[in-house]
């Protein structure tokens, strides 16, 4: 209550009001992540956070510390050993040399989103921006696999008509292969990851056979020694693309996770793909150097090379 003061015979009593300020509106909170799947259209608008556990999240940043490193030392030794091969084998290891050196930029990239879409062991994911990018792997693949292809058939040293008909079957059915898997790998709904899936697999069948067989072929030209390795070659390439499947397969194990359930599926998937890219990248380069080698020594190059 004050006094206004005027004529000295009239006061007029003034009410001073002093409103306090009103609480801002509460924000509405989104209810954390319980793993369920999503709608495809909220999958856009929306950035999911994943809770890993202390040692999820170090187990995902060592490993692709370990791919990006990996990828790394085999550029190196495949480039500084081209001269310990004949000339005409040298492109295999060119090939191995290109495979490793984009599978290691991108595993850069990879690591690098991995960092930016953490805060703290909060990961997020989804496909709005900020998040996990994904895609980095699928750019990785279309570029490398086909040239996985031709540095196989770069070593086996096949007649030129040969290995023309092995690379327009090989190379057009490696792209389908990875432009239907994305899809299915960035879908939150379990039949269109189902139906890409199948879709996906049908190249990636197409691709192992045709290759199991040409390899089998190629065995009774190789020279004495290098028919082992060359079979052998052949297991290999099952057993590190098989991998690729059973983790594209791992989101769908169980219906409706909790979000304790669904962290452990991210990581089980992430720690499964790069294991694979290691061993079909930088073990398998390493085996077509042995086979280039073998063949190279057999050939009359001097072991001392």
């Amino acid at each position: 209550m004050s006094e206004v003061s005027g004529d000295p015979d009239f006061q007029v009593a003034a009410v001073t009001y002093q409103r306090e300020d009103l609480p801002a509106p509460k924000p509405a909170l989104r209810p954390p992540y319980d793993g369920s799947a999503p709608t495809a259209p909220s999958l856009e608008r929306e950035k999911l956070m994943l809770q890993l556990s202390d040692g999820q999240w170090s187990s995902l940043f060592n490993v692709f510390s370990f791919g990006l490193i990996s990828m790394l030392a085999c550029t190196v030794f495949t480039l500084v050993s081209q001269s310990r091969v004949l000339p005409k084998y040298r492109a295999a290891l060119v090939m191995s040399s290109m495979v490793t050196f984009i599978a290691g930029y991108h595993y850069w990239r990879i690591f690098n989103s991995f960092e930016g879409s953490s805060k703290g062991n909060a990961v997020t994911i989804g496909t709005a921006q900020g998040a996990f990018n994904e895609a980095y792997r699928y750019v990785d693949w279309i570029l490398t696999v086909p040239l996985l292809l031709v540095e196989v058939i770069a070593v086996l040293a096949l007649a030129r008509q040969a290995s023309k008909s092995l690379m327009t079957r090989l190379v057009p059915a490696s792209a389908a292969m990875i432009i239907l898997g994305y899809p299915g790998e960035i879908s939150t709904v379990t039949s269109e990851k189902v139906i890409w899936g199948v879709l996906s697999t049908l190249p990636f069948l197409y691709i192992l056979w045709v290759l199991f067989i040409e390899l089998t072929k190629s065995l009774g030209n190789q020279p004495e020694g290098v028919a082992a390795t060359v079979s052998r070659l052949r297991l290999l390439l099952i057993g590190t693309w098989g991998v690729y499947p059973i983790s594209y397969l791992i989101p769908m194990i169980i219906t409706n996770p909790t979000a304790t359930e669904a962290a452990g599926l991210f990581t089980a998937r992430q720690v499964g793909y790069t294991v694979a890219d290691v061993l079909a990248k930088c073990v398998f380069g390493l085996t077509i150097y042995k086979i280039a080698r073998m063949k190279s020594a057999a050939e009359g190059m001097a072991e001392s090379h």
